[in-house]
């Protein structure tokens, strides 16, 4: 089925900013929620007399669903129309968060909130393609700056903003926050979104989303509940999705691209320290409220000077590596996230804001910003420019696996017990523990950097002998998370 094609917008016209305003709007509903979740997770907690495990599910879960399922709803965007997924994208995720708002206990929530995963994997494909279909070349980079700059706002407020929703009212507020703010999108979509794009006759690889779904949700649940006999069936379902893609005609994680040293390096490097980073991230509000005696929004707030940071410095970061080479800003990069995460060894219940906690953030926050941008562009370098949105796709989902993985071997990794509603001694010690394995990573991600990456990769006009040959990809996607343009 063909779609008409609309002519290409312009920036700054009425229909050009009707369009951004709809991309902006929906992926930055996915990324507010992934932050306010994280900042409301102790009262939620209390409410629902959920112990660590429930925790990690009510974050896992939303993961889960969104890794394994995203590179098909790139797939199923290409088949049906990226407006028309995308907009049932929103309605899902609008549907799943007023369940969410309404669960009666942590097991509804837990399956709601993976029900939003799935409504995040359908919509988050299409903002960025949708702007690239839209736009006229010429005006393409400035909208997806724009898009960027915006979507870094929303990340900005989501803690803060997740805070004082719980503070003021309740956890429940998170969630209710997506019902207008959906239906507001559905008419924007319907209205002002061009469908430029042709339905193609791909066929969508269930087996690969059905193998990847429970590979991943296996070793999940083997590693939150510290379970081997789940661990080893996870592990054999994503070995038996890596055989499925190799058979597949359509596969929707083409295994081409590794064969490219410099991509799969690069992936390499995020996966480790993604892994890291949501360890961290998911530990370091609970440590703020249940160690510290921190209220939602001071917790919400003091996270802040790490989107701030990103907002200021990412694109000048991703400057710096387009002129000296990305070797050295992924070297440095996560040494200096591994920095901020040893001095964040000195929180502890007795800590202040001023002398403990805006110092490690603040160092973190900078190596975030030397480290994201650059790593980003070489994922996409290195697979060349007509493979660009496929590999802005996988590098997102290794991103996410990544930290899903992170999150769920934290009992093993940090000796937090699942069956424990943590005290405030209990959740310092893992938290301090958890600190040494991250920052061990974010040093071994700076030592792969250094190894593996070549300084010339940025170059525009180096070729790369090693790359696959040419296929159609699925889909664009927005970049690993807390991404700000480099452009």
């Amino acid at each position: 089925m063909a779609v008409t094609e609309s002519p290409a917008l312009r920036f700054g016209t009425p229909a050009g900013r009707w369009v951004v305003l709809a991309t902006v709007l929906g992926s930055g509903m996915v990324s507010l929620d992934a932050t306010v979740v994280n900042v409301a997770l102790p009262s939620l907690g209390a409410d629902l007399d959920a112990d660590f495990a429930g925790l990690q599910w009510v974050v896992t879960g939303y993961t889960l669903t969104l890794a394994s399922l995203i590179l098909v709803g790139g797939s199923l965007g290409d088949r049906y129309g990226r407006r028309r997924v995308y907009s049932i994208g929103v309605a899902w995720f609008g549907v799943a968060s007023a369940l969410c708002a309404l669960a009666p206990n942590l097991d509804v929530l837990i399956a709601a909130r993976m029900l939003q995963g799935v409504g995040g994997a359908l919509l988050t494909p299409g903002s960025l393609a949708i702007l690239q279909e839209s736009f006229a070349e010429e005006d393409r980079a400035r909208a997806i700056g724009a898009w960027s700059g915006f979507g870094g706002v929303a990340t900005a407020i989501g803690p803060l903003a997740g805070g004082w929703l719980v503070e003021a009212a309740s956890w429940r507020w998170i969630f209710v926050l997506n019902i207008p703010l959906g239906l507001a999108l559905i008419v924007i979509v319907a209205r002002h979104v061009p469908d430029t794009a042709r339905a193609r006759a791909t066929r969508i690889d269930m087996p690969g989303a059905v193998l990847a779904s429970a590979g991943l949700g296996a070793l999940t649940y083997g590693l939150i509940e510290r379970s081997w006999l789940f661990g080893a069936l996870g592990a054999i379902g994503l070995l038996a999705f890596v055989l499925q893609e190799r058979r597949s005609t359509d596969p929707m994680l083409p295994l081409e691209l590794f064969r490219s040293r410099q991509f799969s390096a690069t992936n390499l490097v995020t996966f480790v320290v993604y892994a890291a980073l949501g360890m961290v991230l998911f530990l370091v509000a609970l440590m703020l409220q249940v160690s510290l005696g921190f209220s939602p929004i001071q917790a919400g707030a003091s996270l802040l000077p790490i989107t701030v940071v990103m907002l200021l410095f990412s694109a000048r970061s991703g400057a710096l590596a387009q002129r000296i080479g990305p070797r050295l800003p992924m070297t440095i990069g996560p040494c200096v996230v591994a920095l901020g995460l040893l001095l964040m060894l000195r929180i502890n219940p007795s800590s202040t804001y001023m002398a403990d906690v805006l110092p490690a953030i603040t160092v973190f926050a900078a190596g975030l910003a030397l480290m994201v941008a650059p790593l980003t562009a070489t994922a996409l370098a290195a697979a060349g420019e007509h493979r660009s949105g496929v590999a802005s796709a996988v590098n997102n989902a290794v991103a996410r696996v990544a930290g899903l993985i992170g999150i769920a071997s934290l009992p093993l990794v940090a000796g937090l017990n699942p069956a424990d509603a943590l005290g405030p001694s209990e959740l310092t010690h893992g938290f301090h523990r958890a600190l040494l394995i991250a920052a061990s990573l974010c040093v071994a991600g700076g030592v792969l950097a250094w190894t593996f990456i070549r300084s010339d990769v940025l170059r525009p006009s180096q070729p790369a002998p090693e790359e696959p040959a040419e296929f159609c990809f699925h889909c664009a996607l927005d970049g690993t998370p807390l991404v700000a343009e480099s452009g």
